[in-house]
């Protein structure tokens, strides 16, 4: 433990308790500062070169799977509900 203070310069060599400021966090950016238009739109142009995008394959097979998840779901809900509206029905006798 007295290696590890050492290192992280808690301690001294000798083992007495060094005297060191507490780090500072930097000051935040005051909120007025604020871009021009042409230059929020050159930096909102740039992040989009960043961006992955998905080809033409990969965006018909992920629509094609959320579709039959989509239909798949309302399909257990439907049959679901069919089967608790039966049981109510039956336990009330209507």
């Amino acid at each position: 433990m007295k290696r590890m203070m050492q290192r992280q310069g808690q301690v001294a060599a000798d083992g007495t308790p060094t005297r060191t400021k507490p780090q500072q966090r930097p000051a935040p950016r005051p909120a007025s500062e604020r871009v021009a238009p042409a230059e929020y739109f050159r930096q909102v142009r740039a992040e989009l070169r960043k961006v992955a995008w998905p080809t033409r394959d990969e965006v018909v097979n992920y629509s094609v799977i959320v579709f039959i998840t989509l239909i798949i779901l309302t399909g257990v809900i439907f049959g679901l509900d069919w089967v608790f509206g039966k049981a109510v029905f039956y336990l009330f006798n209507v």
